[in-house]
């Protein structure tokens, strides 16, 4: 495993709490499970070369009562606290606006909960800023930076760019949404964000399902390529993959047999009479669908009054923004039910709901824990819930049943369960009178698969298994990202008797540029071209007209296919008009793509031999897009004299005979000889066609981001350049 110098964790909180002793101030740490994992991380990173332990730094906001506090106060035997003082307007809006009163109501689906205001932005970028002044004068070379949660999504890139070869790890702790709740967040907000997460080397998440909805994000937002689990960017490339938090499962496993936590739980069975028990307990939020969890208890006692004074839900509520009118109405809303069922079922000797709005120490909630027959863990979205871990790693008896939301990402992990939708309070009822009747072999069978579950994958094997994924990106690191099975295919390439390559121009051969005049493949491509030409039929098949690809390529012995089929041109021969078609056309798209070109300046029209082309790479107007779809769709509703192709590519639209495309002319090629090797590379709308019309053992290569027919992608034009170098290498070095 890699060595880094130290570990750095950045999160809004410092998990510490500061003591007053005889000799001043002393640094706690929580006892938290994160705390836990990075104890164990730092212990697998490696010690110092005197053999102490390297110890861990963490940046967090801090109070400004803290601020008089002596430096040497925020360091312990194990921790250096770095607390991050700010301005108490910015904090407001960065931590109660943005990030409470829009990211997390809308992250958990509750979109109508979301306030979208503009200083609240202002001030996360501020305060997101403020860590970064932290972090910059701490890290050192061979540091390793951990960045966790969403109040900090703009701190990787804002660290990649001031330190770019910093080492640098992300993780979100609630759920990532899909992309239609992403759209919700304004354009810039949503880039911000999604780039900001990006400046990092490995992001994890929960669940597969949070990976898959960030990919499609990056993927719609900002058109990036995604080879598997690598995000390429132009400078780096990123690794997104779940890891499912955990906790540790020895603490709670072996605290149930403590001595205090065994004469509370006596205490409280004596209390509840020997009631069956069931135990929930949750922080104040609208996400934990406490009401609706209620409600299913009260449907349960409806229809089993069989069960009435045998009993009792004992329901525990976690103090948390209360001062906050929303959440003051959702305790109000909790406590009237709590009273209106106690009121309608209870008897003098019975209370069917025992409620506390209280935080509960460990002895009490490990008591509850293990006294309980049914934990009852309900929320209706939560990035995992751990709550339901916890009860499962502290019944040693293997004893106890597990309602659980589907809604929870815990539930992929936990299948042993009861699963339940916790809106549907008929299916709530129907679990909890099936988990009261379960048998005890049941129990035990489904509750020892969910502790073997959860001894295998602790919260120790979280933060290992993150750390490991740091090494599997530093040893795979390539200077060619794509799927293409690289050695198989150069194997067949140099085994083939007959080759047959083509090629794109733009953005595969040659970068993307605003003129398209100046767009030109490299000498190192040429060169490549060159040697490859000489053993094998190479075709760039391009839209671009004849006399460009001609001058282009010139002194190098290839096929040459002009305008999207239109043109061929076999290696020292004459060029062959393939499509001969009338061209009265063009007067009508012209006139059309002439509105274009009068409403955006910087666009403009080609006029090729058998096309014509709106390019708009150099306007600068929001709406061009928009436009560009309007226009596409303008020509395609427009009857003309002859079948057209209207052909939406990288920031132009285009006009064509619809008799060939590059799919025709690379079908009669391929034709033309026995080919066992095929390959052919683009990374536009056109080769689409090309690549469809291909045999299905031939390698199909997209380059870029977006949809395709392709088998494989390259991410980058520069990947192209590169394994263009590969094949060449193998023909020099035969």
């Amino acid at each position: 495993m890699n060595t880094f110098n130290r570990l750095l964790i950045v999160s809004y909180r410092l998990p510490f709490t500061f003591q007053q002793t005889d000799n001043g101030v002393v640094l706690v740490q929580n006892s938290g499970g994160l705390v836990s994992a990075v104890l164990s991380m730092a212990e697998r990173m490696g010690q110092k070369q005197d053999g102490a332990a390297t110890k861990i730094h963490w940046v967090g906001h801090a109070d400004a009562s803290l601020q008089h506090i002596e430096s040497s106060a925020f360091e312990n035997e194990t921790f250096v606290a770095h607390p991050v003082f700010m301005d108490e307007a910015v904090h407001k809006g960065f931590y109660e606006g943005f990030s409470n009163d829009l990211i997390w109501p809308l992250f958990h689906y509750f979109t109508s909960f979301a306030s979208f205001r503009e200083t609240d932005f202002d001030s996360y970028q501020q305060a997101n800023t403020r860590f970064l002044e932290e972090l910059t004068a701490l890290i050192e070379p061979g540091d390793l930076v951990w960045i966790h949660d969403f109040q900090l999504m703009l701190l990787p890139d804002m660290v990649r760019k001031a330190m770019p070869t910093a080492t640098i790890g992300y993780f979100f702790h609630i759920p990532f949404p899909t992309y239609e709740i992403i759209k919700l967040l304004p354009r810039t907000w949503r880039h911000a964000l999604l780039n900001g997460i990006l400046g990092a080397d490995v992001i994890g998440f929960h669940t597969a399902d949070y990976v898959q909805h960030f990919m499609q994000s990056v993927s719609d937002v900002l058109a990036l390529p995604i080879i598997g689990p690598r995000i390429v960017l132009p400078d780096h490339s990123v690794v997104v993959k779940d890891f499912p938090i955990s906790v540790d499962f020895t603490k709670f496993n072996s605290s149930g047999q403590d001595a205090a936590v065994i004469a509370m739980k006596a205490q409280y069975q004596t209390l509840l009479q020997q009631d069956k028990i069931i135990f929930s307990v949750d922080r104040l939020d609208y996400t934990k669908g406490i009401t609706y969890r209620l409600q299913g208890y009260e449907r349960f006692l409806s229809q089993n009054p069989d069960w009435h004074d045998n009993v009792t839900f004992v329901m525990t509520v976690v103090p948390s923004r209360d001062q906050i009118g929303h959440y003051q109405e959702i305790k109000r809303e909790i406590e009237e039910t709590v009273g209106r069922i106690n009121g309608l079922f209870g008897t003098i000797g019975w209370r069917p709901i025992v409620y506390s709005y209280a935080s509960l120490t460990f002895t009490e909630l490990m008591a509850l824990y293990t006294a309980c027959d049914i934990a009852l863990i309900t929320p209706i979205r939560d990035g995992m819930n751990l709550v339901c871990k916890e009860f499962v790693a502290s019944r040693q008896d293997q004893r106890g049943v597990l309602i659980l939301s589907e809604l929870a990402g815990a539930a992929q992990e936990l299948p042993d369960a009861l699963i339940i939708n916790p809106t549907d309070t008929q299916e709530v009822a129907d679990a909890i009178k099936q988990g009261l009747a379960m048998a005890p072999d049941e129990q035990e069978q489904r509750m020892a698969r969910m502790r073997m579950h959860l001894q295998n994958h602790n919260v120790f094997r979280w933060s290992n298994d993150f750390l490991r994924a740091f090494d599997n990106l530093l040893g795979n690191q390539t200077d060619l990202e794509t799927d293409l099975p690289i050695q198989p295919f150069i194997a067949a390439f140099s085994e083939a008797r007959q080759r047959l390559l083509l090629f794109d121009f733009d953005g595969t051969l040659a970068p993307l540029v605003n003129d398209p005049a100046d767009a030109r493949p490299s000498d190192a491509l040429k060169d490549a071209f060159l040697t490859i030409a000489e053993s094998s039929d190479l075709v760039v098949i391009s839209g671009r007209n004849r006399a460009f690809l001609e001058k282009t390529f010139a002194g190098i012995p290839l096929y040459l296919v002009a305008e999207h089929g239109a043109f061929l041109k076999k290696p020292n021969q004459p060029w062959e008009r393939l499509d001969l078609s009338d061209s009265d056309w063009v007067d009508s798209v012209r006139a059309l793509m002439n509105e274009a070109v009068e409403r955006f300046p910087g666009s403009f029209i080609e006029e090729k031999e058998t096309a014509i082309a709106w390019h708009y790479r150099m306007a600068d107007a929001d709406d061009v897009e928009g436009q560009a779809v309007e226009l596409a769709t303008q020509l395609r509703g427009t009857a003309f004299s002859i079948p057209l192709t209207v052909i939406q590519g990288s920031k132009v639209v285009e006009v064509k005979p619809a008799q060939h495309s590059k799919g025709t002319v690379a079908l009669k090629i391929v034709e033309q000889a026995s080919y066992d090797f095929i390959v052919s590379v683009g990374d536009d709308t056109t080769d689409e066609d090309m690549f469809r019309q291909l045999p299905n053992w031939a390698y199909t290569v997209k380059v870029g981001s977006g949809m395709s027919f392709a088998r494989y992608r390259l991410a980058r034009q520069q990947d192209v350049e590169t394994l263009l170098q590969r094949m060449n290498d193998v023909l020099v070095n035969a």
